[in-house]
């Protein structure tokens, strides 16, 4: 599949096991010759079976790093103790060490059948080939049943009344009884779960409608409740609809110092509220509506459609499902709102987790420094050869030529404010991405977090509209804009159906001019960052991150600093708005938007609500020092109480965006570990070791120079393994390079994956923002692929002699105490 250039990868969930790829029109026929092989002529052995079962224990290992996790599982099992629902979808690290050859080989031959699956095809092609295709390709497939290879009972198990949690799996806990889990970790999680009915049912509308009434947006009933009244640092809830039931969940992380029965209480009189008082028709419109944008929003690109029309057939039994969805969310009333919530949401329906931490986080072990020189010597293996991969290719139509991806309309307002239109009137909806050059690169000193506590209130309050107003500007059309930093600008990302564009750029003009920071609102949003810390530092992949930034990069480089308990207590007010009013400037701002409009209209309006933004003075610079390699391998291992598995993150300082080997260093990478399957790296550390689920490498090439690192989770005894393996990897490279069937494969997976991605509209903006952010030019975005396609095999040679550096990297391993050269822990 890499090899093909298909964006290709899996999941399981409770009612379906999903493969998907998405590749360019002429590769088509290509892509279902790959799938129909897959469902007849797997090839598993003991071998393979015994690496793969390594693989995921250590997936499984690593989601118990997380409370929440061991949380959900303990309520699911106990709301539905009769029903499969009521299992993790994994499994555990138990039932993986059962399986053996002959259990997954029954497996395969029972499910893996054409009567049993479903196929979707969303796309660029001509019905009536397609279908003949098909027809050639998966007509070949045995039916299982057909040729008695399945049993007759596996087939209707799925729709029995036994199985459904609605029918016989009530929690049998009383609510006066809830789970608690005293264990290690950050911030105190209520979770409630009641049982719903199956995807079919008529009231599955009004349960998605009472459900963002009360938890969807700033506006919502919960929200108010608990997350704006300061006891909760954050509340959500969701449905789940499946074959045979579904569940309502509710969930909450305790603000400091408040407690999870206080919590609670407050959570049982909201719903309470409703099911006495019922809702107004103001409520009843916007989740209406908030629910119709969310999925039109998520399926503008043709991945999303697939898994929604697969999703509908395989779970509702019609891939129509949708289209009756939204006919019978029209006719939802305020009555059924009140009807749904008393007869689903019953105070004796409901199982209710509490995890209450016993350690706070951030107060672990230094852990031990050493060189990192292991006494074992792990050789890597020899690397998968794409000539013989090669052979495996079903042929590709030649005939077809990938379209040119059409160039956006660029202009800059009279403030320097630089704007990119790209019209797209495949969906009615608008996309919008922007950056300001105000990320926390410019946090300085004991400022820790001054940049994201900036960005993270500039939906607080504006001259004209608190909070509340803001939000239900938005809510009321079921649009969306929110503000992120990132370490060298705040990413504005913003959606809406293209009827209310004008709403959504109204609202980023006011928020971009007008922002006041009110004193109440940075108070609570001050709280939520100290609980987001707090659950970073009960977090091994930040921790490591942290970490090992502050490795590679000296204290007084940009990158190096990171928000404390202290730094985020000591932001006053006054410091925001000096930060919003000398970053937050036109003339250090790009805005992209793409979707159904006419460009010339969205001009007027653009330079109508954003001409009188204006900016003082020269803008902001930050001097970023050298950032030299470790003189030596850099061996830290951050200790984590109650953690399973072990995030190990290697690396140093790496290239810019504008470094002439910038795409060599992407052929390189994508050879090294650019695909945790069928890299190097995903090759020897994953598949033959089996020491790791997933294994990456990456040059995060920004404006500056970013880090080259590699990241893998382990089990704690098999970190050092694991990191002595990638740096033999990584010698291998750097003294022997690569080979010419090597960088042809991987420049034909780079270009095809990048064509792919462009058909996703998140992709496409951001792609185009980050071009004129680079200073690349609107070019950039047509001529990316012939200059990944000129990268020659000499030039990723000499990219891996001087950017790969196996004896000067920081190697940083968070989680469980591990091993290190000299024996320590």
């Amino acid at each position: 599949f890499s090899a093909l250039g298909s964006d290709s990868n899996a999941f399981t969930s409770y009612d379906q096991t999903a493969y998907f790829g998405t590749v360019e029109r002429n590769k088509l026929k290509a892509l279902l010759t790959l799938e129909a092989d897959r469902m007849q002529n797997a090839l598993i052995n003991a071998e393979q079976l015994t690496s793969e079962k390594r693989v995921v224990i250590s997936e499984l290992q690593g989601y118990e790093n997380n409370p929440d996790y061991r949380l959900n599982r303990a309520v699911m099992r106990a709301a539905f103790p009769n029903s499969p629902y009521g299992l993790t979808v994994g499994g555990t690290k138990a039932d993986v060490e059962k399986f053996t050859v002959d259990k997954v080989w029954e497996y395969y031959r029972k499910y893996y059948s054409p009567d049993n699956a479903t196929l979707v095809v969303v796309g660029d092609f001509e019905t009536e080939p397609t279908l003949a295709a098909i027809a050639e390709i998966f007509g070949k497939v045995p039916d299982r049943e057909k040729t008695g290879e399945r049993s007759q009972e596996t087939g209707d198990k799925k729709n029995s009344p036994s199985a459904s949690p609605t029918s016989s799996s009530s929690p049998s806990r009383p609510k006066s009884s809830p789970i608690v889990l005293r264990e290690p970790g950050a911030a105190a999680t209520l979770q409630v779960v009641y049982p719903l009915p199956d995807v079919n049912n008529p009231d599955v509308p009004a349960l998605d409608v009472m459900n963002y009434i009360l938890t969807e947006g700033r506006s919502s009933r919960i929200y108010q409740a608990l997350v704006e009244s300061g006891i909760a640092s954050a509340a959500d809830g969701g449905t789940a609809n499946l074959i045979a039931g579904g569940w309502y969940e509710l969930s909450a992380t305790a603000a400091p110092g408040q407690e999870l029965t206080k919590i609670d209480r407050v959570l049982q009189q909201a719903i309470a509220n409703l099911q006495e008082k019922g809702v107004t028709a103001a409520e009843l419109n916007r989740a209406k509506e908030q629910v119709r944008s969310t999925i039109i929003l998520n399926n503008r690109d043709i991945s999303s459609q697939a898994t929604q029309l697969g999703n509908d057939q395989t779970t509702a039994g019609d891939y129509r499902y949708t289209d009756r969805y939204l006919a019978a969310l029209n006719k939802v009333s305020v009555a059924d709102i009140k009807r749904v919530a008393t007869t689903y949401l019953a105070p004796n329906k409901r199982t209710v987790g509490m995890f209450e931490p016993t350690q706070i986080a951030g107060k672990s072990a230094p852990g031990a420094a050493g060189t990192g020189q292991t006494a074992e010597s792990f050789n890597a293996g020899p690397p998968v050869d794409p000539a013989q991969v090669a052979k495996y290719l079903p042929p590709i139509d030649a005939s077809t030529t990938p379209a040119l991806a059409k160039l956006p309309e660029e202009f800059t307002l009279s403030n320097g404010l630089q704007v990119l239109l790209l019209p797209d009137p495949s969906t009615p909806t608008v996309t919008l991405s922007g950056y300001i050059k105000a990320g926390t690169e410019f946090d300085k000193g004991k400022q820790g977090g001054l940049a994201s506590l900036t960005a993270d209130n500039l939906m607080n309050g504006t001259k004209t509209k608190d909070a509340l107003a803001l939000a239900k500007a938005l809510e009321d059309l079921g649009a969306n804009l929110g503000f992120t930093a990132s370490r060298e600008g705040v990413l504005a990302a913003g959606y809406s159906l293209k009827t209310d564009l004008p709403v959504l750029i109204g609202t980023f003009a006011d928020v971009m001019q007008n922002a006041n920071f009110p004193s109440k609102e940075l108070e609570l949003e001050r709280q939520r960052a100290l609980t987001k810390l707090k659950l970073e530092l009960d977090n091994p992949a930040r921790v490591a991150q942290r970490k090992f930034q502050q490795t590679i990069y000296p204290a007084n480089h940009p990158f190096h600093s990171f928000p404390t308990e202290n730094s985020l207590k000591n932001i006053s007010r006054e410091d925001l708005l000096a930060f919003y009013q000398k970053h937050y400037r036109p003339d250090r701002t790009t805005l992209t938007l793409l979707g159904d409009f006419n460009p010339s209209s969205v001009r007027s309006l653009l330079e109508k609500q954003l001409v009188s933004w204006k900016d003082s003075g020269k803008p902001p610079t930050i001097a970023y020092p050298p950032a030299p390699l470790p003189e030596k391998v850099v061996r830290l291992n951050p200790i984590m109480p109650g953690k399973t598995q072990s995030i190990t993150l290697m690396g140093y300082k790496g290239i810019d965006r504008k470094d002439p080997r910038y795409y060599s260093a992407l052929v390189l990478n994508q050879i090294l570990g650019g695909d945790t399957l069928s890299s190097r790296l995903g090759s020897e550390i994953r598949d033959r070791l089996g020491l790791t689920y997933g294994i990456y490498s990456t040059f995060q090439a920004g404006m500056h120079p970013g880090p080259f690192l590699i990241r893998m989770q382990t089990a704690p005894e098999d970190a050092s393994r694991a990191v002595a393996s990638t740096r033999n990897v990584l010698q291998q490279i750097h003294k022997q390079g690569v080979t010419e069937a090597e960088v042809q494969a991987a420049k034909r997976s780079l270009t095809s994956n990048y064509t792919v991605s462009l058909a996703n509209p998140d992709e496409l903006a951001s792609t185009i923002l980050m071009n004129a952010v680079y200073g690349l030019g609107e070019a950039e975005l047509r001529s990316f692929p012939q200059k990944i396609q000129s990268v020659t095999l000499a030039q990723v040679n000499l990219a891996a002699k001087e950017l790969l550096q196996p004896d000067n990297l920081a190697v940083v391993t968070a989680g469980p105490a591990v091993a290190t050269t000299q024996g320590k822990k």
